[in-house]
Formats: C-alpha cells, sequence, structure tokens
C-alpha cells in the first residue's frame, strides 16, 4: 500500500483515478480547489480531502506531505478559457506546478505529471512524436509546456522521480458535459440526449487521437506500480486518428436524430492530432487501449444513467 496524492482529484481523470487506487487499497489525499471537479465525485468516507488551490504553496505542502506519490492532473484547461484569461492559467497551470514539485521535493516523492499534446501547436507533421519541436499556440498550451520545464528540470536539478505524460484528448465517465469550456466528447452527447443540435467548429475533417480515461489510468497505474521515470515527455495516446464527421458517424448510430452545426473555426484549435505510440508501448508494453467505438459506447451508456450527477456543478468563471 502507498499513500498516494491525487490533484484535481475531484475532476473527470483525477476521480477515475482514485476510484482505482482505493480499489487497491491505497491511502489517498485529494486535493481539488473545486472550481470545476466535484465533491459528488469522492467518497469522503474514504480519501483525505484538502479543498485549495495549487497556487496555495503552503496549503499544497502540508496537504501532500509524507505522501509517496503525487499524481499531478490538477490544472485549469480549456484553450478558449486560456485565450480570455491567460494570468489565472499560467498560476494554476504553471506556477502551481513548480508548487507541487518544491513539494514532492520535500517528501521525495515520484510525480506523475499530466501534459498535453497542445504544447505541439502549429507543429503540422503526423504523427507526432517525443522528438518533435514544439511550438504552442495559446496560453494554455504555453502553461503546459513551462510547467512540462519544471518536471523535467527538477528531475534533472534534484532527482525528484518524474514522469511526464502528455495526454491527448482524453474522454469517458465522470467527465462534465453541461459546461462553456467542456471537452467535445460529453458536450457532443449531452446535447444529443437533450435533443439539441450539435456545433462543429469548421468543416469536420478534423482529427484527433481519443484516448478513453480507462487507458489512462492503466499507464498511470503502472507507472507508480513500476515506479517508472522518464527523462522527457511520453505521448499518451495510441495514434487512434479519427476525424470529427467519422465521430458523428458513429454518434448517429446511437442518436439516428442527431443535429450539426457547421460554425467558424475557433482561434488555437489545432487541426490534426495523432500520436506514434512506440515510446508509450515500450515504455506500458503490458497496457492494451480500448478500442474507440466501444470507449463511446461505454461512455454514452455512463452519461444516459449517471450524467445528472455530473451536470449543472459550478459555473465556470473568469
Amino acid at each position: 500500500m502507498k499513500k498516494i496524492a491525487v490533484t484535481g482529484g475531484a475532476g473527470f481523470i483525477g476521480s477515475n483515478l482514485v476510484e482505482r487506487l482505493l480499489s487497491h487499497g491505497h491511502e489517498v489525499t485529494v486535493v481539488d480547489d473545486l472550481s470545476t471537479g466535484l465533491k459528488i465525485n469522492l467518497d469522503l468516507t474514504k480519501v483525505t480531502f484538502h479543498e485549495l488551490s495549487l497556487t496555495d504553496r503552503d496549503g499544497l505542502a502540508k496537504a501532500v506531505k509524507g505522501v509517496d506519490a503525487i499524481v499531478h492532473l490538477g490544472a485549469r484547461g480549456s484553450v478558449p478559457r486560456s485565450i480570455k484569461n491567460p494570468i489565472a492559467t499560467h498560476d494554476v497551470n504553471a506556477t502551481g506546478t513548480l508548487n507541487v514539485l518544491e513539494a514532492a521535493r520535500g517528501n521525495g516523492a515520484h510525480v506523475i505529471f499530466s501534459s498535453s499534446s497542445s504544447v505541439y501547436g502549429r507543429n503540422g507533421q503526423l504523427p507526432k512524436d517525443e522528438s518533435m519541436w514544439l511550438s504552442p499556440l495559446t496560453p494554455y498550451a504555453a502553461s503546459k509546456l513551462a510547467a512540462e520545464g519544471y518536471v523535467q528540470a527538477y528531475g534533472a536539478a534534484y532527482d525528484v522521480p518524474v514522469t511526464l505524460l502528455r495526454f491527448f484528448n482524453v474522454f469517458g465517465p465522470k467527465q462534465r458535459p453541461d459546461h462553456e469550456y467542456a471537452a467535445v466528447l460529453p458536450k457532443w452527447i449531452w446535447k444529443a440526449m437533450n435533443n439539441e443540435a450539435i456545433d462543429v467548429y469548421g468543416d469536420g475533417s478534423q482529427t484527433r487521437d481519443f484516448t478513453y480515461v480507462r487507458t489512462v489510468l492503466d499507464v498511470v497505474d503502472d507507472a507508480l506500480n513500476r515506479g517508472v521515470r522518464t527523462e522527457g515527455a511520453v505521448n499518451l495516446a495510441y495514434g487512434n486518428r479519427i476525424s470529427l464527421l467519422e465521430t458523428i458517424k458513429l454518434l448517429k448510430g446511437h442518436f439516428p436524430n442527431l443535429k450539426v452545426n457547421f460554425i467558424d473555426t475557433r482561434p488555437g484549435d489545432v487541426k490534426d492530432s495523432q500520436n506514434d505510440p512506440v515510446l508509450l508501448k515500450k515504455l506500458f508494453p503490458s497496457v492494451v487501449p480500448t478500442d474507440f467505438p466501444t470507449a463511446l459506447s461505454e461512455t454514452i451508456n455512463w452519461l444516459k444513467e449517471f450524467g445528472e450527477s455530473v451536470a449543472n456543478g459550478p459555473e465556470t468563471v473568469d
């Protein structure tokens, strides 16, 4: 049994991870400011919960004191949100990560950090691999790249055990579908469930390497169990590139009357995304990803049964 802290533990990926860790008998501490996360996602009788911001350096250090590992998922998400308020995005994502690393340095704790494929930005080459040049297009992407730099620096300068993972379009159960900055898949599913038209920014030819949350948990779980350390970033996606139009076709299999609105492309949106998973498979050979149609069906079924539990959460205030 390990003592593990999860930042952003009341959020989508974090609460799924907390559930997994508890099932394995670990002692779990959750740090979340509840700006987008929900207490209902957690069994508060089984975790130690701290409602605080990653910008609270002293509070964070106290909250994670004595843990063996910190899975750092807490972040101020959303590209449009970062364009609207870049300073707040930097404070949480970059300075907040620095605070997590300082706390880990005091503990000797293993840090697993969730970065983002958005750091590639204007680099349009496909598929992506970890050796490629990076060029952020938005404050969100820039804040994640700054955080990556700190993670690697603490690994090199202070020998903090670090695992740096770049997430690609993660989706699945417990993901909030109903707020302004919701991710595309839960937002589309939720609108379809409520007989509302979905919005597509651009012509729908954009492609994404969607990753099911269970696959992410399998990788993080393996990294914790084996103490996997990385010198640089590792892209967490399996090269399953699919266009938004193809995704809509799959959705129509579940919602035959789905209506679609095509509107102007948003600034900062990346046209295409796909990973080359060679390094990922080398480091985590036992992980087998869930195929996209199955994962999409499971997500739809979950939202139909439990969607109200994660809808109507706190408004996102900037």
